[in-house]
């Protein structure tokens, strides 16, 4: 069953095409990457599908209710969370208090000041926010101030924060960007484990280890336009893709 599904999606900015009438669907409790050299279109597309930026043209519908119109907020509700390419996060925060944002968010329907004007009325989404950072590996850290952890660490933070929306979608931008090999293995485990808890994914990244690791089904963006699709073993096999993307590249 297709959880997004979405159909001859344009988007142009004077005049590039930055994605070129594409269509995917994204299975229900699958990994579906996109890969594609820099300027293919893929962050862009992402942007359509959180409500950051509209589409000329084309459909976009989650759960078999369109998204276009949408706002970020509105399309979070509905269960999509995106990790960015670079964390957003509060660094003065502590990562339990970062977490608990996103808690007090899923429960009152936007973010809300009630945050610190009403402690006694939160210990539920602490309590939530310590399972979310427990799930990622951190919970050891969880009164330790954000601004202190490293760059993997603050990616893993960033992801808790997703956790603690109840996503049924997420939705990841490079989420191995920057992080050493070690880090990198790390996070490839972490969203094995929750691949095994039935979440759906959908994740852009250029390091194809993690590509070719994580995937069930996998699209190839280049010039904005898909150019293959299949399963890992079809794409890398695909001589089209070896010539736009994978040549040259190592894995």
């Amino acid at each position: 069953m297709a959880l997004l599904e979405v159909k001859n999606l344009v988007k142009r900015f004077d005049g590039l095409i930055a994605t070129n009438d594409v269509s995917l669907s994204v299975t229900e409790n699958t990994v579906h990457s996109i890969i594609g050299p820099n300027g293919a279109g893929k962050s862009t597309f992402l942007n359509q599908i959180i409500g950051a930026i509209p589409p000329d043209s084309g459909s976009i519908t989650f759960d078999g209710r369109s998204l276009l119109g949408r706002s970020p907020q509105e399309i979070n509700q509905r269960g999509i969370a995106r990790v960015f390419q670079s964390p957003e996060i509060f660094p003065q925060l502590t990562l339990l208090e970062n977490v608990t944002i996103a808690a007090l968010a899923v429960r009152d329907g936007k973010f809300a000041l009630n945050f610190l004007q009403h402690p006694q009325q939160r210990r539920e989404q602490e309590e939530a926010a310590a399972a979310s950072l427990d799930e990622v590996g951190l919970l050891h850290l969880a009164d330790t101030e954000a601004a202190e952890l490293s760059r993997g660490d603050k990616r893993r933070l960033e992801l808790a924060i997703c956790l603690a929306h109840e996503p049924r979608l997420l939705l990841l931008d490079e989420p191995t960007a920057g992080m050493s090999q070690q880090e990198t293995q790390r996070t490839i485990e972490l969203l094995k484990e929750l691949s095994s808890k039935g979440m759906t994914k959908v994740i852009i990244e250029h390091n194809l280890k993690v590509i070719f690791e994580l995937s069930d089904e996998i699209t190839v963006l280049h010039q904005g336009a898909v150019i293959a699709h299949g399963t890992p073993d079809e794409v890398r096999d695909d001589q089209t893709v070896q010539d736009a993307y994978l040549g040259g590249v190592e894995e």
